[in-house]
Protein backbone atom coordinates (compact mmCIF):
# COMPACT_ATOMS: atom_id res chain seq x y z
CA UNK A 1 0.00 0.00 0.00
CA UNK A 2 1.35 3.44 -1.03
CA UNK A 3 2.11 5.48 2.14
CA UNK A 4 -0.76 8.29 0.52
CA UNK A 5 -3.62 5.39 1.12
CA UNK A 6 -2.47 4.31 4.73
CA UNK A 7 -2.98 7.83 5.18
CA UNK A 8 -6.17 8.04 3.44
CA UNK A 9 -7.98 4.79 4.89
CA UNK A 10 -6.62 4.71 8.47
CA UNK A 11 -9.59 5.41 10.62
CA UNK A 12 -10.43 4.81 14.25
CA UNK A 13 -12.25 1.38 14.99
CA UNK A 14 -14.63 0.76 17.83
CA UNK A 15 -15.85 -2.49 16.53
CA UNK A 16 -13.83 -5.76 15.81
CA UNK A 17 -14.05 -9.11 14.26
CA UNK A 18 -13.78 -12.33 16.44
CA UNK A 19 -10.53 -13.11 14.01
CA UNK A 20 -6.94 -13.44 15.59
CA UNK A 21 -3.76 -12.90 13.61
CA UNK A 22 -0.39 -13.80 14.24
CA UNK A 23 1.54 -11.86 16.68
CA UNK A 24 4.45 -11.72 14.12
CA UNK A 25 2.27 -8.69 12.65
CA UNK A 26 2.48 -7.00 15.74
CA UNK A 27 6.47 -7.56 16.13
CA UNK A 28 6.82 -6.32 12.58
CA UNK A 29 4.11 -3.17 13.14
CA UNK A 30 6.26 -2.15 16.26
CA UNK A 31 9.51 -2.33 14.19
CA UNK A 32 8.12 0.20 11.80
CA UNK A 33 6.93 2.46 15.15
CA UNK A 34 10.56 2.44 16.19
CA UNK A 35 11.12 3.79 13.29
CA UNK A 36 9.77 6.46 13.90
CA UNK A 37 11.57 9.75 14.87
CA UNK A 38 12.98 10.73 18.37
CA UNK A 39 14.61 12.98 20.93
CA UNK A 40 18.16 12.08 20.33
CA UNK A 41 17.72 8.97 18.95
CA UNK A 42 17.01 7.59 22.89
CA UNK A 43 13.58 5.87 21.85
CA UNK A 44 12.16 6.95 25.17
CA UNK A 45 9.29 4.71 24.11
CA UNK A 46 8.07 1.38 25.23
CA UNK A 47 5.21 -1.23 23.98
CA UNK A 48 3.36 -3.61 26.17
CA UNK A 49 1.38 -5.96 23.59
CA UNK A 50 -1.90 -7.30 25.79
CA UNK A 51 -3.15 -10.27 24.21
CA UNK A 52 -5.34 -11.35 27.84
CA UNK A 53 -9.17 -10.40 28.38
CA UNK A 54 -9.17 -9.84 31.71
CA UNK A 55 -6.30 -7.24 31.34
CA UNK A 56 -7.97 -6.08 28.24
CA UNK A 57 -11.24 -5.79 30.56
CA UNK A 58 -9.46 -4.16 33.21
CA UNK A 59 -7.93 -1.61 30.54
CA UNK A 60 -11.25 -1.01 29.34
CA UNK A 61 -12.62 -0.39 32.37
CA UNK A 62 -9.55 2.45 33.04
CA UNK A 63 -10.52 3.91 29.85
CA UNK A 64 -13.85 5.29 31.28
CA UNK A 65 -15.73 2.36 30.17
CA UNK A 66 -14.41 2.39 26.49
CA UNK A 67 -15.20 -1.58 25.82
CA UNK A 68 -14.42 -2.03 22.63
CA UNK A 69 -10.85 -1.88 23.75
CA UNK A 70 -11.68 -5.87 24.73
CA UNK A 71 -13.31 -6.87 21.43
CA UNK A 72 -9.61 -5.85 19.94
CA UNK A 73 -7.94 -9.46 19.91
CA UNK A 74 -4.34 -7.48 20.89
CA UNK A 75 -4.08 -4.53 22.74
CA UNK A 76 -0.77 -2.32 22.71
CA UNK A 77 -0.16 0.30 25.27
CA UNK A 78 2.56 2.74 24.11
CA UNK A 79 4.65 3.91 26.99
CA UNK A 80 7.13 7.23 27.65
CA UNK A 81 9.95 5.78 28.86
CA UNK A 82 11.12 8.82 31.32
CA UNK A 83 14.63 7.30 32.16
CA UNK A 84 15.46 6.91 29.18
CA UNK A 85 14.83 10.48 27.95
CA UNK A 86 16.17 12.10 31.21
CA UNK A 87 19.53 13.57 29.68
CA UNK A 88 17.13 16.20 29.03
CA UNK A 89 15.89 16.70 31.89
CA UNK A 90 12.58 18.32 32.40
CA UNK A 91 11.62 19.07 29.33
CA UNK A 92 12.31 15.93 27.90
CA UNK A 93 10.17 13.87 30.70
CA UNK A 94 7.66 16.59 29.95
CA UNK A 95 7.51 17.01 26.54
CA UNK A 96 10.13 15.07 24.08
CA UNK A 97 9.13 11.47 25.22
CA UNK A 98 5.27 12.34 24.90
CA UNK A 99 6.55 13.59 21.18
CA UNK A 100 8.30 9.99 20.74
CA UNK A 101 5.21 8.06 21.63
CA UNK A 102 3.15 9.80 20.20
CA UNK A 103 5.22 9.37 16.78
CA UNK A 104 5.71 5.88 17.46
CA UNK A 105 2.08 5.58 17.77
CA UNK A 106 1.24 7.22 14.65
CA UNK A 107 3.52 4.44 12.79
CA UNK A 108 1.29 1.24 14.21
CA UNK A 109 -1.78 2.99 13.08
CA UNK A 110 -0.52 3.67 9.75
CA UNK A 111 1.18 -0.05 9.87
CA UNK A 112 -2.02 -2.08 11.20
CA UNK A 113 -3.65 -0.16 8.19
CA UNK A 114 -1.24 -1.29 5.78
CA UNK A 115 -1.99 -4.92 7.32
CA UNK A 116 -5.99 -4.51 6.73
CA UNK A 117 -6.50 -4.01 10.46
CA UNK A 118 -8.37 -1.44 12.12
CA UNK A 119 -6.71 0.17 15.32
CA UNK A 120 -8.10 3.29 17.61
CA UNK A 121 -5.80 6.02 19.36
CA UNK A 122 -7.28 5.93 23.21
CA UNK A 123 -5.98 8.65 25.11
CA UNK A 124 -8.55 9.08 27.54
CA UNK A 125 -7.62 7.04 30.28
CA UNK A 126 -7.00 6.51 34.22
CA UNK A 127 -3.02 6.66 33.53
CA UNK A 128 -2.51 5.71 37.45
CA UNK A 129 -4.94 2.91 37.14
CA UNK A 130 -3.57 1.89 33.99
CA UNK A 131 0.25 2.27 35.14
CA UNK A 132 -1.09 -0.26 38.48
CA UNK A 133 -2.59 -2.98 35.68
CA UNK A 134 0.44 -3.39 33.85
CA UNK A 135 2.84 -3.19 36.74
CA UNK A 136 4.57 -0.53 35.56
CA UNK A 137 7.65 0.97 36.94
CA UNK A 138 7.25 4.44 38.12
CA UNK A 139 9.49 5.72 34.95
CA UNK A 140 7.27 4.49 32.88
CA UNK A 141 4.51 6.09 31.36
CA UNK A 142 1.34 5.25 29.71
CA UNK A 143 0.85 7.68 27.08
CA UNK A 144 -1.92 5.49 24.67
CA UNK A 145 -4.01 2.58 24.69
CA UNK A 146 -4.44 0.90 21.08
CA UNK A 147 -6.85 -2.01 19.87
CA UNK A 148 -5.92 -3.24 17.16
CA UNK A 149 -7.94 -6.63 15.06
CA UNK A 150 -9.88 -6.92 11.80
CA UNK A 151 -12.90 -4.31 11.49
CA UNK A 152 -16.09 -5.00 12.12
CA UNK A 153 -17.11 -1.57 10.69
CA UNK A 154 -17.96 0.06 7.55
CA UNK A 155 -15.32 2.80 7.09
CA UNK A 156 -17.76 5.84 6.36
CA UNK A 157 -14.28 8.47 6.36
CA UNK A 158 -13.80 10.98 8.39
CA UNK A 159 -14.85 14.65 7.77
CA UNK A 160 -11.72 16.88 7.87
CA UNK A 161 -11.26 20.80 8.24
CA UNK A 162 -10.81 22.93 4.89
CA UNK A 163 -6.87 23.06 5.24
CA UNK A 164 -7.27 27.07 4.44
CA UNK A 165 -8.48 27.82 7.83
CA UNK A 166 -5.13 25.73 9.41
CA UNK A 167 -2.25 27.04 7.47
CA UNK A 168 -0.97 30.34 8.73
CA UNK A 169 2.06 31.87 6.85
CA UNK A 170 4.68 33.42 8.70
CA UNK A 171 2.16 35.26 11.11
CA UNK A 172 -1.12 34.68 12.72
Amino acid sequence: MELKDAIMRRCSVRSFKETDFSLEIITEILEYANMAPSAGNLQARDFVVITDDDIKYELASAALGQMFIVEAPVVIVVCANLKRIAPYGKRGEELYCIQDSAAAIEHILLMATDFGLGSCWVGAFNENKVSEILNLPSYIKPVAIIPIGYSDEKNSGTSRMNIKELIHYNKW
